[in-house]
């Protein structure tokens, strides 16, 4: 795969991955884009098949996954979630920087492929503020909130492992979990703008 390097984006859901991401991409228009996952969850109120995710039957990404169509997949609350290497592909190809939102079974998955990304964590300062910011959310049934709280205790502690991650970043302050974010990816960033001059 050829193009600047993707961006494997990983943390516990409520560590702020989406509110950093969409500022990167506010301020470096053009730079960045998503590879669209797979799931088999129902879209929620508002979001897009194709530009969310591309929701699908369970059939269908099994499927995908039996012929190889996948650089990582996992399950999480009885959903499937992936993503294909054409999602990738399609991003790349217009040189722009992949941006891989996956959880740490999705990280481990890619640490087995040859697409070399930057591997960034974004945690959570406690899992108390976790708590607070998925309850504030009002988006989730106690049974899934508990789920997602034990998910990201086990996340927490993976990020601590050596090498798995090239930054971890504790979004206790946005500005600064924002520039820290920025720093890592600047050469990449670079080489794209200088690409499209």
């Amino acid at each position: 795969m050829s193009g600047p390097r993707p961006v494997v984006l990983s943390g516990p859901s409520g560590a702020g991955k989406s509110t950093l991401l969409k500022r990167l991409m506010k301020e470096y228009e053009g730079v960045f884009g998503f590879s669209v996952s797979h799931t088999t969850r129902n879209p929620r109120p508002g979001e897009e098949d194709g530009k969310d995710y591309h929701f699908v039957t369970r059939e269908k990404m099994q499927d995908g996954i039996d012929n190889d169509e996948f650089i990582e997949n996992a399950e999480f609350s009885g959903n499937m979630y992936g993503t294909s290497k054409t999602s990738i592909e399609d991003v790349q190809a217009q040189n722009l920087i992949c941006i891989l939102d996956v959880d740490i079974q999705g990280v481990k998955n890619i640490k087995k492929t040859d697409l070399n990304p930057i591997y960034i964590s974004i945690q959570p300062p406690s899992i108390e503020i976790l708590e607070k910011r998925l309850r504030d959310r009002q988006t989730e049934t106690e049974d899934s909130l508990q789920k997602r709280l034990e998910a990201a205790r086990i996340d927490m502690e993976l990020s601590k492992e050596p090498g798995v991650f090239d930054l971890v970043i504790i979004n206790d302050d946005l500005e600064e979990a924002y520039e820290k974010l920025k720093s890592v990816l600047i050469e990449e960033i670079e080489k794209v703008q200088d690409a499209k001059k």
